[in-house]
């Protein structure tokens, strides 16, 4: 089991989105998402930093760096609803 812990901002993103999110139990991932009690992604790889964690740790301007290149490596992906960079991007990278 990851032992990320999870940070308020990535609550209220998953509210906005009505899903529930837990620390994940595949130990190379950090949360995993849960629309109606379904388990539909693991996201965040822990052996990278995220949106939340870098502001706290490097600054708003290094996040925001991180952030962009988050969102131009995954940009296929990001807004087909239900995979996990569409959940990766609207809960750990918003």
């Amino acid at each position: 089991m990851s032992s990320y812990k999870i940070l308020n901002p990535q609550l209220k993103n998953s509210k906005k989105l009505n899903v529930k999110i837990k620390t994940s139990t595949n130990p190379k991932k950090k949360l995993d998402v849960f629309k109606n009690n379904k388990k539909v992604a693991s996201i965040g790889d822990v052996k990278y930093g995220d949106y939340h964690t870098y502001i706290k740790t490097k600054g708003k301007t290094f996040a925001l760096k991180r952030k962009d290149a988050y969102k131009n490596r995954h940009a296929k992906t990001l807004d087909k609803k239900g995979t996990a960079s569409y959940y990766a991007d609207k809960i750990i990278w918003s």
